[in-house]
């Protein structure tokens, strides 16, 4: 199987860097150009212990508890390991030392320099020295001969030397290497080794392939190459074995050859291409540590090996050395042997036999616990069913003869059964939020958008530091660290710590409450016996701590006990906010390196109530939960190992949503952002930038970072993936405010409003951008995500555009949408109208919820777009009925002048010019229904004409049939009556667009009585005189005319037709059918000749209707025509 690569992590600043091993595997030694010497424990260490041994440090060599750095100060420097206390200097030269190596036994260093020389001294006694001279340029590297009798050098001046150590003589030299007069400047620093055991061969990296040399004949044997080389090779090192060889080239491959075969086993390429300037094999494992010239460190794991066997490591994950800290109680060792394949070593099957002389009920696993029968999760290849341990145990008690054992092992073996499943992942320990490790001296206990608690644990002095961000709030805090607290949060009221039990102490909790108002600002609490505090929170006016007894108890920040409930699972975390406890747990045992974690949120206000029951949390793979809190806004949040930012989508059914990958924004691997704080608004995120590790230190203080957020979208380069991206995000951060509105929070309107704006100019963008590419469904898609506003400007832009099909499908949408409007509003008036009705007793007036079906949508629209509409039209029932957004097949030709407006006829509603050949449309055929604007159905009226036509909706019939021709000359009279007209008789669409925004403030300026002299009276004037005084008592709030003749037109309607076909014929001069009726036409009509009045009339107006004799269609043709020349 191919060697598993980990991700490289940061070790140094940028320069040469170099690694190697103890002599047990135990600990991986680096250093760097920095000047410091890192003990590493593995790779996933995150607080490697540090060595300072100058401004700059080249190499290093560790053998025997000694370890050995070539300094930038010209010296040799020795420290004891894995103390790191100086223990003197080895040798000095004129210049800086490039390469320092023990030989086998560790009695010897050798070390080369750029003054040229190569100099062998004991380390037990350094005034024992012996200088190798003869090279002329500074010495690159060097290798000990396994036999102690020979040392390999390889030198600036292109040649690589054998030395003979006892009489410091030149045995051989080859002139391999390209000439360079510095280690800086060299191609390949050529770090040689010789084989290990017997040092029969000298290995050479010289270009692109590696030559080999025997020794003491010094004869070239063969090369090692390989067709994906492509740079020069850098650097060579054995396996402890001496049968394979890895050397790494300039630009970051690593090979591994087998000797013997000679071919190439692995092939490995850096993650970013750099050089590969260390590399050291595992002394017991199959394991190679490497470096680069940026100051990274990484890790190669089962090198060579092959598929059944996959050798475990000390160093290759902290998990396999400290996983029984993972576990707790009874659970510790159970656990270990199936997690940990090297901690516990399984003896083979007839060794348990020939052992255990117990019955089969006492079969023990190793690590001491019982036995479950009914899972058997070890990965040993010698692992048993329980049932073919217990055939061969009672076997063996009949028959205790040696030579039966063997048979019985054959039986066995050949039918037990092998798990291979995922195995079982330790769970993670309870931790605090914004907190650092607990095995720390100097460490965070608290790092949150409140301050920052310190704690400080060493010889000198153990104590607790409070820092608070805003100092207004409070001063700095020093408080002494008696009681070894270790967990602790801190709120805008308290402080609150705990810390654990020991033999003589209860656990205890203690809080400073230093917001009280009185003396006595602190109280304390001890646990039950056997009952440890391992997570607590501070919310308002409220304290929380989980213990270990799966118990969650709630105190009041003074210090009473209130309610206390118990966990499904051990606690993992918990955090607060305001009214808001949220709590992360274990629900179960997570495999294949998965945890298995759910959430609890509780509001624990005056109405108490759980958010979220157990839900499972979800979590990268094969990841951990890292921090746990609340945004700024009390939104839920969370992020786990792999550095993703989730959020509580309260808009989604309370889901968890990724906003930020804050890997993206790290230059390494190693990297890590440190969270402790998320904002919604703006969507950015508080973090400390950790390079190398996963913390901060404590000293010196670390700087906060600010992260952008970006939700996980696809094809975020586009500019369709952009902004989806940017409406979905300000959708999800805005879902805060209506929960501070459902729970009677005080916020900003105009926040939400100028969010909505925000979004809905995304979605107009997202729009125009799907229409350009003829995505006209995607279009409706993104329509039914708009406000009325938004959807009304998409229904122009449709129009404009040329898309009359998406314009009519938009239009429907709307339509829809609007009667959804008008349903919901019907709820809460029903009920205030009920309430009416029973306060008041019943009237003759039907309710006006009563009537809600005959509604029309496009009013209900009005109210919530706020735009007035400065003309109403009379509805034409048999039209209406199938459309519900229809208003009407009958337009007044002066409101459709004054707003700019095209009329509207769609497929399948009746031509309009059947109905009133008064309408002007410029450029429209009569028989083209599809070239129509849909903008004209979405006229709007005021709230008051809305809520009067609601009330007096009840009046009208349900089916209202069109009078033909007559209506014509009704509706286009009672509009031409209060309509201002124009004298302009050309006009362009710009002009009637830029008419229609100054319409409401134009159109009720008329005043009745020049309308009058003007025109002669329809039977609708005739009408609203007569009942003008009833509408102004039943409304005395309507200041305007306009607001009157709306009322009245509304009213007018409601009438049945032939009471409105009477007081037509009023007022066209017919015999009134009684005195009465006489009377009210001669108090309106002018004493002079009705045909008179008719034939002034038509001179100012063509379009006004003619007398009750039906036109010729000839005549009808005639007049359509003439009113598109008159637009």
């Amino acid at each position: 199987m191919p060697a598993a690569q980990k991700p490289m992590r940061y070790g140094h600043t940028e320069g040469h860097t170099d690694v190697c091993f103890d002599d047990s595997g135990s600990y991986i030694v680096t250093c760097g150009s920095d000047g410091d010497v890192r003990i590493w424990e593995d790779l996933d260490d995150d607080d490697p212990k540090s060595i300072n041994v100058g401004e700059k440090a080249y190499s290093c060599a560790l053998k025997n508890g000694k370890l050995v750095t070539a300094v930038s100060n010209n010296t040799v420097q020795v420290h004891t390991f894995p103390e790191g206390v100086p223990d003197g200097i080895l040798t000095r030269f004129t210049t800086n030392a490039n390469h320092v190596v023990f030989n086998v036994d560790g009695t010897r260093i050798a070390a080369g320099s750029g003054d040229f020389l190569v100099k062998i001294v004991d380390v037990a006694d350094s005034s024992q020295q012996r200088t190798l001279r003869g090279h002329d340029a500074p010495v690159l590297s060097l290798s000990f001969d396994p036999e102690d009798v020979f040392l390999a050098s390889a030198s600036c001046d292109g040649s690589v030397r054998v030395w003979q150590i006892s009489d410091q003589t030149c045995v051989v030299s080859w002139p391999l290497l390209q000439k360079c007069n510095d280690m800086t400047n060299a191609k390949s620093i050529c770090r040689l080794a010789w084989q290990p055991t017997d040092g029969k061969l000298l290995a050479i990296p010289v270009e692109k392939s590696v030559k080999l040399y025997r020794r003491e004949t010094w004869s070239h044997q063969f090369d090692l190459s390989d067709n994906f080389i492509s740079q020069t090779l850098n650097i060579v090192t054995w396996s402890p074995c001496g049968q394979y060889l890895a050397a790494g080239s300039i630009n970051g491959l690593i090979l591994v050859w087998n000797i013997e075969t000679k071919d190439c086993m692995e092939r490995v390429k850096h993650e970013k291409g750099y050089a590969i300037c260390g590399l050291a094999w595992h002394p017991t494992r199959r394991q190679i540590s490497y470096t680069d010239a940026q100051g990274s460190l990484g890790l190669l794991e089962n090198v060579c090996s092959s598929p059944s066997r996959t050798p475990g490591s000390k160093v290759s994950s902290r998990e396999e050395k400290d996983y029984n800290d993972l576990f707790d109680g009874d659970d510790t060792s159970n656990a270990g042997d199936f997690l940990n394949d090297n901690a516990v070593e399984i003896p083979s099957f007839s060794r348990r036999i020939i052992n255990d002389d117990e019955d089969d009920d006492d079969l023990m696993m190793a690590s001491g616990r019982p036995r479950q029968r009914s899972h058997i999760l070890e990965d040993d290849e010698n692992s048993v069913d329980v049932t073919m341990l217990k055939t061969a145990s009672s076997l063996l008690k009949e028959e205790e003869e040696d030579d039966q054992e063997g048979s019985i092992h054959n039986l066995v073996t050949s039918q037990r059964p092998l798990y291979e499943g995922p195995l079982p992942t330790p769970r993670q320990k309870p931790f605090q939020p914004g907190s650092t490790p607990l095995h720390l001296t100097h460490r965070f206990m608290v790092w949150n958008s409140v301050g920052i608690i310190r704690c400080y644990n060493d010889e000198q002095d153990s104590a607790i530091d409070v820092e608070f961000h805003d100092s207004s709030m409070h001063h700095a805090t020093h408080l002494s660290n008696t009681l070894n607290y270790s967990i602790a949060d801190l709120s805008p009221e308290a402080l609150l710590l705990a810390c654990e039990s020991t033999d003589e102490l209860a656990s205890k909790l203690h809080c400073l409450h230093f917001s009280s108002w009185d003396s006595s600002k602190e109280w304390l609490i001890d646990m039950p016996q056997k009952e440890d505090v391992e997570a607590v929170c501070l919310g308002q006016g409220w304290a929380a701590a989980a213990t270990s007894a799966l118990l969650l108890r709630l105190f009041t920040i003074g210090g009473v006990q209130k309610e206390v409930f118990s966990l499904p699972g051990p606690v993992v975390s918990m955090a607060g906010h305001g009214e808001q406890l949220f709590v992360v747990y274990h629900r179960g045992t997570g495999f294949d390196g998965d945890q298995c974690l759910g959430v609890q949120l509780l509001e624990l206000g005056r109405k108490k109530r759980q958010v979220l029951h157990g839900d499972p949390l979800p979590l990268t793979r094969r990841s951990y939960l890292a921090w746990v809190g609340f945004s700024a806004e009390g939104t839920p949040c969370y992020v786990d190992s792999e550095g993703i930012v989730r959020m509580l989508n309260r808009g989604l059914g309370d889901t968890w949503t990724p906003i930020c990958n804050t890997r993206e924004h790290c230059k390494a691997n190693s990297d890590h952002y440190w969270v402790v704080g998320i904002h919604e608004m703006p969507t950015t995120g508080r973090c400390i930038p950790c390079k190398g590790s996963r913390f901060p230190p404590t000293l010196p203080r670390p700087a906060v970072a600010v992260l952008p957020f970006k939700l996980p979208y696809c094809q975020i380069a586009t500019d369709k993936g952009q902004m989806e991206e940017q409406y979905w995000r300000s959708v999800t951060f805005h879902h805060h405010l209506a929960y501070l509105a459902d729970n009677g929070y005080e916020y900003e309107e105009s926040t939400k409003n100028q969010a909505i704006k925000a979004q809905q100019e995304l979605l107009m963008k997202m729009l125009a951008l799907s229409s350009k590419l003829e995505r006209d469904f995607r279009c409706v898609e993104l329509a039914d995500l708009m406000t009325q506003n938004a959807l009304s400007l998409a229904i122009k832009y449709a129009s404009r555009s040329g898309k009359l099909m998406l314009a009519q499908r938009l239009s429907e949408l709307a339509a829809g949408k609007a009667a959804e409007l008008a349903a919901a509003s019907v709820e809460p008036e029903e009920e205030e109208d009920c309430r009416k009705k029973l306060s008041a007793g019943y009237s003759n007036t039907a309710p006006e919820w009563s009537q809600s079906g005959l509604k029309n949508p496009v009013e209900d629209d009005a109210e919530d777009s706020g735009e007035a509409d400065d003309a109403e039209e009379e509805p034409e029932a048999g039209l209406c009925g199938l459309n519900s957004f229809c208003k009407s097949a009958n337009f007044s030709d002066v409101p459709a002048k004054a707003e700019g407006a095209v009329i509207s006829s769609s497929q399948g509603r009746v031509n309009p010019f059947k109905v009133s050949a008064n309408s002007k449309e410029p450029g429209r055929s009569v028989n083209s229904p599809h070239s129509s604007n849909i903008l004209d159905n979405m006229t709007k009226s005021s709230k008051k004409s809305t809520a009067v036509h609601r009330a007096t909706s009840s009046e009208k019939s349900p089916v209202i049939k069109p009078l033909i021709p007559k209506p014509k000359s009704k509706q286009v009279s009672a509009a031409s009556y209060f309509q201002k007209r124009t004298s302009q008789a050309n006009k362009t669409e710009e002009q009637k667009e830029e008419n229609s925004k100054n319409l409401s403030s134009e159109a009720p300026a008329i005043s009745h009585e020049n309308v009058e002299n003007q025109r002669p009276k329809t039977g609708f004037q005739m009408w609203l005189e007569e009942n003008r005084s009833n509408i102004l008592s039943e409304n005395p709030d309507f200041s305007d005319e306009a607001d009157i003749i709306k009322e009245g037109m509304t009213r007018f309607r409601g009438l049945s037709a032939e009471e409105r076909k009477a007081w037509t014929n009023k007022a066209k001069g017919e015999a009134a059918a009684d005195e009465a009726e006489a009377k009210k036409r001669k108090r309106v009509a002018d004493a002079s000749d009705e045909t008179k009045i008719q034939e002034e009339a038509a001179k100012e107006n063509l379009n006004l209707p003619k007398k009750q004799k039906p036109l010729e269609l000839c005549t009808n043709q005639k007049l359509s025509a003439f009113a598109f020349k008159q637009e």
